[in-house]
């Protein structure tokens, strides 16, 4: 019996040298850096520190643009409540006129025409009597 068990736990370490010797091969062939699962970790692994410098600068840049956002919608907060205050103004205006006088068709607005000068002639009795008395 002890020769029987004897062989047995022999054959039983003779598998499990197999077994590890099978695994070691297998986990050489995983861990190469240029071939295997390694390689394309090592690249996985940079490609996340690529990508972690990337989202901090664009979080910089969109905490910068959030400040500069956040000030433009103030000035456009004070713009339109000077606009508002303009409005309000303008209602406490009067009223312009509500008949202006007609424009002739084919006429030019008063602004635009030259102002015209007429010279009438006054009849004088005076320069005409003294003017018959020459005579």
């Amino acid at each position: 019996m002890n020769l029987i068990s004897d062989v047995l736990l022999s054959a039983g370490a003779f598998g499990a040298a197999i077994y590890c010797f099978v695994l070691s091969a297998r986990l050489k062939k995983l861990t190469a850096l240029e071939s295997g699962m390694g390689g394309a970790i090592a690249v996985l692994s940079v490609q996340v520190d690529d990508m972690t410098k990337a989202l901090q600068k664009a979080g910089g840049a969109a905490s910068g643009s959030a400040a500069s956002l956040d000030g433009l919608a103030t000035r456009a907060e004070a713009a339109a409540a000077r606009i508002e205050l303009l409005l309000a103004a303008m209602y406490d205006l009067p009223d312009p006129d509500p008949d202006p006088a007609p424009v002739p068709q084919g006429a030019a607005p008063a602004a635009d025409r030259a102002p015209r000068f007429v010279r009438r002639r006054t009849n004088r009795p005076d320069f005409e009597t003294v003017h018959e008395d020459a005579s």
